[in-house]
């Protein structure tokens, strides 16, 4: 693709990044055909090619967003599917984040969306205002109905929608720092602490804190991390993003220099993705460029850390039927496909592959409350999909996908690092209950 940029504009490190992503854009349209709005909508301009095009009018011109342009840039949802169909290696996340970066920052959003974005943006990040947050959340949910069909508090009542039914736990080790490895030391790991996970799904990390430590890793949860800065990140608030991603180099960096690790991992694939990308988000800081190109060197999604250890035979009958979804930050941000479904064949389950497996489930950080509709749509098509194999469980590596997920069906869905964890000697997950009761 043609570009114009000035000398001056391409001064702008940002910048001079999008015009190198546009260039590589042929226009052969091949991304439209796995877009999961293009497919819905029908738009062009809900394709990754149309918004291609609004984000380089937009940048070249140095125009400020358009109640247009910010209405098609916000119903992308950063699946990235686009760049595992780009033939030309068109990097779209980084011009995405370019784009709701220039969103935010020159569009006059209306009043109810700008709030909406802010209490998103200061709650969802704490873990303390978070389980309050739920747990109000809990009070209202019958009153979602309500809020839906008030002008402007449709996000409100998917949020309701979206609280678990059950309150916030706790994890017995939230504030623990070190789980030693049983046996032999054979690694040594950082753990992300992470924001919502640990609120949503504790047991999440417990069940990777016991398949690791039984392999013979260390595990540290160094203090001063938490949030990866992945939800305020994909809001275009990249400042509160970079904050969250320089407390944790720091963090992390203590442990490198210290000790030393092996890998930084990850049990919510979201967060890996941007994790990953921490050397481009903080490469024009001195301070911090090499140091986050380490850290994201060592990030590794669980699955991938798992995939390259001896896993013990497995203790539980073989056979349970289990649909695997893919995340999308998993299958397409992190390139991370195959490892998740051969540990969970090794580990004795029959894994299903439900058709339409790269079309995203709606989640996608925050997306399945400020794009409600399109979001409650590619549920509904993603859970029929899974429900046609037939499965006993679901299974994926991502809290914003099971959720999301699990929203829509009553069969289970837990971590594919749970299933592993119960399947190599942990317990049964308490979502599975039920299968123990059918046996």
């Amino acid at each position: 693709m043609q570009t114009n940029f000035s000398l001056a504009q391409l001064a702008d490190p940002q910048t001079a990044r999008s015009e190198q992503v546009l260039r590589a854009c042929v226009h052969c349209g091949f991304c439209t055909a796995t877009c999961p709005t293009y497919v819905l909508l029908g738009d062009e301009l809900d394709s990754p090619r149309g918004r291609i095009y609004l984000i380089k009018g937009m940048l070249e011109n140095d125009r400020p967003a358009t109640q247009e342009v910010a209405k098609h840039i916000d119903r992308c949802l950063s699946c990235l599917s686009c760049m595992t169909t780009c033939p030309s290696g068109v990097h779209y996340m980084h011009l995405i984040d370019h784009a709701r970066d220039h969103v935010e920052a020159t569009y006059d959003r209306p009043l109810m969306d700008r709030l909406t974005r802010a209490l998103l943006a200061r709650v969802l990040p704490s873990r303390t205002l978070f389980r309050l947050a739920i747990g109000g959340a809990m009070v209202a949910k019958p009153f979602a109905g309500l809020f839906a069909s008030i002008p402007g508090l449709a996000p409100v009542a998917a949020m309701l929608r979206l609280a678990p039914a059950r309150p916030a736990t706790r994890s017995a080790d939230e504030g623990v720092r070190r789980f030693a490895a049983q046996g032999t030391r054979r690694a040594r790991v950082a753990l992300l602490d992470g924001c919502a996970q640990p609120v949503l799904r504790p047991e999440i990390d417990a069940a990777a804190i016991r398949l690791l430590t039984r392999l013979g890793v260390e595990i540290v949860r160094p203090v001063g991390g938490g949030c990866c800065g992945s939800l305020t990140h994909h809001m275009g608030k990249e400042e509160l993003a970079l904050a969250n991603a320089r407390a944790n180099v720091d963090a992390w960096m203590r442990e490198i220099e210290g000790e030393g690790l092996d890998a930084i991992l990850v049990t919510t694939s979201g967060c890996g993705t941007t994790i990953k990308d921490y050397g481009h988000m903080l490469r024009t800081d001195p301070a911090y460029a090499e140091r986050a190109a380490k850290v994201s060197a060592l990030a590794k999604d669980v699955s991938e850390f798992l995939a390259a250890q001896e896993l013990p035979a497995p203790v539980i009958a073989p056979g349970i039927r289990v649909a695997y979804h893919s995340a999308c930050s998993l299958q397409h941000g992190q390139r991370v496909r195959t490892a998740p479904k051969a540990l969970l064949a090794s580990a004795g389950f029959t894994v299903l592959e439900p058709a339409e497996g790269h079309l995203c489930c709606g989640s996608a950080g925050t997306y399945n409350i400020l794009q409600p509709e399109i979001a409650g749509r590619l549920r509904a098509r993603k859970v029929a999909n899974i429900e046609r194999t037939d499965p006993q469980v679901i299974a994926a590596g991502n809290i914003g996908c099971m959720t999301q997920i699990g929203g829509g069906t009553r069969v289970p869905v837990v971590h594919t690092v749970e299933l592993l964890d119960w399947a190599t000697g942990g317990p049964m997950p308490a979502e599975l209950a039920g299968l123990r009761a059918a046996a």
